[in-house]
């Protein structure tokens, strides 16, 4: 099978590709990547050279590239997204851009050439819950500009499996973590902080609940509907693990043995959803796949990847650790 991963050198694409290629080593994968925000080459530094990974420098926005590249693979796979909520609310212009645009230039080539396309999508689409978790049938109610943006593209790919036919599939995950993600997201922001004695911002009362997954669990759901989802479907990925922002943050802590005083409550970010749940039984029941890493184990795995990888974050810009980015 040959893949195009669009945005592979991102948190997620670049720990897909990794584990696709350790588990199915006889598969190929172009890696369409821009460059942008969030990336880091250095995620997929180890198979630079390896002979079935290539690299193409290009924004899914191109739609000559993404024609060229889609026409040469049997299933694309859409990472490629602005997915920093912050961000969003100080300038959505760019989520637009590669949320929704972008969806549409990589749709337009998938109905000329006849190929699978996957979406990489969120939880967020659903809004903020009370006390339920959310069903794959569970009305769009998102709050931020970057998950309209999410929920927009959703239906687009919907539309395109209806209308033309395309096959299509859509996959949903709650928070991830692990090792190769952005220090402007919570784990990895809360652990470089602490380990050079910095401050770290808890929003509002930090009591936001979200649900967290590991990012290999992920992969390998992502997988089991690469290979036995039904076109046209969606699957929610979650693990059973809600755990508030601020026992997040103790346990990193505890596990670096550094005080709490390093905490320090801000302004809380405009429309922050204070709960996200989805329930992923249609996935476990239909496909089979289950969470494998807890998260006492995956944190700690985390944790343990950044302060041994010193050199994939070392030289990232300072201003990704500011408290309130919002505020730009």
């Amino acid at each position: 099978m040959k893949l195009l991963v669009t945005g592979g050198d991102g948190f997620i694409g670049s720990n897909f590709i990794l584990h696709t290629l350790k588990n199915f080593p006889k598969y190929e994968i172009i890696n369409l990547d821009a460059g942008f925000y969030g990336s880091n080459k250095l995620s997929l530094d180890e198979i630079s050279n390896h002979n079935n990974y290539e690299f193409v420098k290009g924004n899914i926005n191109d739609s000559r590239t993404v024609d060229n590249l889609v026409s040469k693979c049997d299933t694309v796979i859409n990472f490629a997204a602005e997915s920093f909520v912050d961000r969003s609310i100080a300038d959505a212009k760019p989520f637009l851009r590669s949320n929704i645009d972008g969806v549409f230039t990589i749709l337009e080539s998938i109905k000329k050439h006849k190929k699978k396309f996957l979406q990489i999508s969120t939880d967020e689409v659903f809004g903020s819950l009370d006390k339920e978790s959310a069903s794959e049938s569970f009305q769009y109610n998102p709050s931020s500009p970057y998950a309209a943006t999410k929920a927009c593209a959703e239906m687009l790919v919907n539309s395109y499996h209806i209308t033309y036919d395309c096959d299509t599939l859509i996959t949903r995950c709650t928070n991830n973590y692990g090792p190769r993600q952005f220090p402007e997201k919570l784990i990895p922001k809360t652990l470089l902080l602490a380990k050079n004695n910095k401050k770290i911002p808890i929003y509002g009362t930090g009591k936001n609940l979200r649900d967290w997954l590991y990012v290999t669990d992920h992969c390998d759901a992502i997988l089991s509907c690469l290979h036995h989802g039904k076109s046209g479907e969606s699957y929610n990925i979650s693990s059973g693990n809600e755990i508030d922002n601020l026992t997040i943050i103790k346990k990193i802590l505890s596990i670096m043995d550094k005080s709490e005083d390093l905490m320090e409550f801000v302004d809380d970010r405009p429309g922050h959803d204070f709960r996200y749940s989805m329930d992923s039984n249609k996935l476990q029941n239909e496909l089979g796949w289950k969470s494998k890493i807890n998260f006492e184990l995956g944190i700690e795995n985390t944790v343990n990847w950044y302060l041994n990888n010193p050199k994939w974050w070392e030289n990232l810009s300072e201003s990704i650790f500011e408290h309130t980015p919002w505020k730009k």
